[in-house]
């Protein structure tokens, strides 16, 4: 890896790592739903010109279909239950309890009519995961917080089913414009959900809380974003999923020198058996050497992977 991709991964690794800590921080004066909106709403300011000197909003708007189902799954519904989760779990837990998507994704994907080919490594992943997850929910957390478990449940359901949209109905789209127009989208939705969810908060939050939302927005959904794809452009989508690997990480990291949250026994056991278990899983067979390469549709405007791209990690 050249020094330049080393110095994009590393960004990245904070970027999708350290927004679980800033939740955790916004959500302590803010309702769930105004972090949703400001995170959103900022986040696309910046992405949209981007994306409308590249040609790119017709194209996407052109698959509004799948394009709103998307959203849904991967923005607007997640993303007030990742919040709401974190004013009763730890952020790093809830950092942890994401890195199960994979081994929902294949759950998922057998519902749907399309089950993966599984290998015996992918479900010793399957068991590990399943045995780290129960680690953390039985053991590390406790029943107190079982709602925001339930919370973290449908997290992880919408992000495992975004990338399967993507991979099924917008494929051949261009990421960054994906990106960009669903967050416009959830900001849309948010401006009449706040005031009729009562949200407004009734003081100015403190500038810890509104840096946090800035934060969010800029550095770690845009600018992450923006990472990931320059990232896949310098050492290609396979290797960048290694990033997934090092994002809970940093969760645990940031909640505990932060806001010195408690790392038990379990939350490192879980934490490696979820880990493990998401890497088995995401293993696939080698192709043989005298298989046919497939040809994949160019994406439109700049060079980035397209939205579909199935190996291109996600972010929180």
């Amino acid at each position: 890896m050249t020094r330049r991709g080393l110095l994009l991964f590393a960004a990245l690794g904070v970027a999708w790592g350290i927004p679980y800590l800033l939740i955790k921080i916004a959500v302590g004066e803010v309702d769930p739903a105004v972090v949703v909106l400001g995170r959103s709403a900022l986040g696309a300011l910046v992405l949209l010109p981007l994306v409308v000197a590249r040609r790119q909003v017709l194209p996407v708007l052109r698959r509004w279909r799948p394009l709103l189902a998307y959203t849904a799954a991967e923005i607007i519904v997640p993303w007030y239950f990742l919040s709401s989760a974190e004013t009763r779990l730890p952020s790093s837990t809830a950092g942890l309890l994401l890195a199960a998507v994979p081994l929902v994704g294949v759950g998922i994907a057998a519902l749907t009519g399309r089950p993966e080919r599984m290998t015996g490594l992918n479900w010793l992943g399957v068991g590990a995961g399943m045995l780290g997850v129960g680690a953390l929910v039985g053991l590390d957390v406790g029943g107190s917080d079982l709602v925001g478990v339930a919370e973290m449940v449908v997290v992880v359901i919408g992000y495992a089913i975004g990338p399967i949209i993507l991979d099924r109905r917008m494929s051949d789209l261009p990421g960054t414009g994906v990106v960009a127009i669903s967050l416009a989208i959830t900001a849309i939705v948010y401006v009449g959900l706040v005031p009729l969810l009562g949200s407004w908060p009734r003081a100015v939050p403190s500038g810890a809380v509104i840096g946090s939302i800035v934060v969010l927005a800029v550095v770690c959904s845009a600018g992450g974003f923006l990472a990931m794809f320059a990232l896949i452009a310098e050492v290609g989508p396979v290797r960048v999923t290694t990033i997934t690997y090092i994002n809970p990480a940093v969760a645990i990291a940031a909640g505990a020198l932060v806001l010195h949250e408690r790392v038990t026994v379990w939350t490192l056991v879980g934490f490696v058996l979820v880990l493990t278990g998401s890497f088995l899983v995401s293993r696939r067979r080698r192709p043989r050497p005298d298989a046919p390469a497939g040809t994949a549709a160019p994406p439109l405007g700049a060079d980035e992977p397209v939205a579909g791209d199935r190996s291109a990690p996600r972010g929180p």
